[in-house]
């Protein structure tokens, strides 16, 4: 009887695997197969890269017109006449402008405030950041809740005016440093961004071995964190080498001025010039304002452009990281 019942069994095992093949291979004939040459598939993809395809041309052709204008006749640009090459071409507006003197007092200033202002702010930030990430924190809440009711509430410009000439720093080169040092919006980001990759587990190991506070921040946290801090970088940079308000209001030395507000210091000029003038001389300075104009976006560009290539693989990670909260 038992042997019966063994031949049954094995008689029986095959059967039931084989069924489980045909049914595997049922259920596999139904799955769908991606077919990248199918019509739905080449419509999605030719619709997504049409659409990529114009961002390029809308985001590009601004500053490709800006590059042409600013070598082309300033009255062939004002007509129209200058859409995708130049027409009448001239570098007058380089020349006029690069011949300044103040043009190169205005790049030293700015890339002193550019480097010393996002150091400052860098050393001020990020440690601030990692400060209010630590959840043994005391009173980081109440801190947190603090700083974002001055990203939403200010004194204005008046009291800022009166803080600013109080602690002596009006009209010197550390009134477009200091007292726009912390940025919240950055703070957020920063402290979001040790939130979400800084694992509790690994301040634990390391309280385990021995490792204090500082020696942990700076071994271990900054190594890990270059994304966001060149992000960081680049945002105080472009805001430094763009910034022309707050130096119209707190600096009276023109030794002292940024590149900015001496780029538009020499529009104005030209621009007064051009409507004082009369006949043959009110053309020249008008069509020398026009071409200084488009030369100096170029002049005061460039630079920030060659520095962003080297920092725009961190974007993703830095920003998309810095941004979601934990």
């Amino acid at each position: 009887m038992g042997k019966s019942n063994s031949n049954v069994l094995q008689s029986a095992a095959p059967v039931k695997g084989s069924a489980a093949v045909e049914v595997s291979s049922q259920l596999r004939k139904k799955e769908p197969v991606y077919n990248k040459y199918s019509p739905q598939n080449i419509l999605f993809n030719t619709f997504i890269y049409g659409i990529a395809v114009v961002s390029v041309i809308v985001i590009v052709y601004p500053l490709y017109f800006i590059i042409i204008a600013s070598i082309s006749d300033p009255s062939a640009v004002s007509t129209g006449l200058v859409l995708l090459r130049p027409v009448g071409f001239t570098l007058d507006g380089y020349k006029a402008l690069l011949e300044n003197e103040s043009i190169w007092i205005g790049y030293r200033n700015t890339i002193f405030y550019a480097i010393a202002g996002t150091l400052i702010h860098l050393a001020v930030n990020i440690p601030a950041a990692y400060s209010l990430s630590r959840r043994d924190m005391p009173f980081r809440k109440t801190i947190t809740t603090f700083f974002l009711i001055t990203m939403f509430f200010s004194g204005g410009l008046i009291p800022t005016f009166l803080t600013v000439r109080n602690f002596g720093m009006y009209n010197t080169y550390w009134v477009l440093i200091l007292p726009f040092t912390v940025s919240v919006f950055e703070l957020i980001v920063i402290r979001t961004f040790f939130e979400n990759s800084i694992p509790v587990e690994m301040r634990e190991a390391a309280d385990m071995e021995g490792c204090g506070n500082l020696r942990f921040f700076f071994t271990i946290v900054l190594p890990l964190s270059k994304a966001i801090i060149a992000v960081i970088t680049l945002w105080h940079i472009v805001y430094q080498w763009n910034s022309y308000f707050t130096a119209l209001i707190y600096i009276v030395d023109r030794s002292l001025y940024p590149l900015q507000l001496i780029l538009r210091n020499i529009l104005v000029i030209n621009e007064m010039q051009g409507a004082m003038g009369t006949g043959e001389a009110m053309r020249i300075a008008l069509r020398n304002a026009e071409l200084i104009r488009y030369a100096a976006i170029i002049v005061s560009t460039v630079p920030v452009m060659c520095i962003y290539p080297f920092v725009q693989k961190y974007f993703n990670q830095g920003v998309l990281i810095g941004a979601v909260k934990g």
